[in-house]
């Protein structure tokens, strides 16, 4: 392990802190802050940054796993480019990944009222499920039941994590040092990233269009994709015009 440069410790300090703070609080800050669907009375403009440094609350590993991650692949980005460069490529993949996952979410909300709407159902009865969770049960005779969850858990779960501008830093991380040996704990072998990476990313692609996932439920796969893609951009123009060693310092 290398060392911790200063802004990566900040941002850990920071994540560590709103986490605290979150737990401490509760729901009122979980609701502040956490990204919510765009047309979720919840949602507020804030949400795309402020979602970045909210984690799960219910354990520690989302949050150990992310800064860990942080610590390991950011640290030496951030020595390559400096503060300001890797803040803005930080921050910049974050809003990737929340534009990609509120942009599918918004294709998974509509694609279900269409079907409940053109089954025979109302607005109103749209409005009291996506709120509620209730529904008339007839509706299941023409509805399959995932897709009216599918409405519900789209429309009212939040988006929590560093994860999205985490998966922008692997990628940057594969494209400035390829022949790195990285490791999973399960799978105690070093993997090239160049090959790595991309990997993690398919796995992703394939449960974000499945619905299955190897690692849990409730991930933010298009999340993860969406800070991938841009940090993929970010990167590899940088590294196209040679300004991979020039710093913003």
């Amino acid at each position: 392990m290398g060392r911790i440069t200063d802004t990566v410790k900040i941002l850990i300090i920071i994540n560590v802190i709103v986490y605290a703070g979150s737990v401490f609080i509760g729901d009122v800050a979980y609701r502040l802050f956490s990204l919510y669907y765009f047309e979720h009375p919840d949602f507020q403009i804030w949400q795309p940054i402020t979602h970045l440094f909210m984690h799960d609350r219910s354990g520690l590993m989302h949050i150990f796993f992310n800064m860990f991650g942080l610590y390991m692949f950011g640290a030496p980005l951030e020595e390559r480019w400096g503060q300001k460069k890797f803040l803005f490529f930080y921050f910049s993949a974050g809003l990737g990944a929340a534009f990609i996952h509120s942009l599918v979410g918004y294709y998974h909300v509509h694609s279900a009222m269409d079907v409940l709407l053109s089954s025979g159902a109302s607005q109103a009865e749209l409005n009291e499920l996506m709120s509620i969770g209730q529904y008339n049960t007839s509706i299941l005779n023409s509805v399959p039941l995932e897709t009216i969850e599918r409405l519900f858990i789209e429309f009212n779960t939040p988006a929590v994590g560093a994860s999205g501008a985490l998966y922008g830093i692997l990628v940057a991380f594969g494209l400035m040092f390829p022949n790195t040996g990285l490791m999973l704990m399960f799978l105690p072998v070093p993997i090239k990233a160049k090959y790595f990476i991309p990997g993690l990313i398919l796995l992703d692609l394939f449960s974000g269009i499945t619905g299955f996932s190897m690692f849990g439920q409730n991930i933010a796969n298009w999340a993860h994709i969406g800070g991938a893609l841009f940090g993929f951009i970010m990167a590899y123009y940088w590294k196209r015009n040679d300004l991979n060693n020039t710093r913003w310092d």
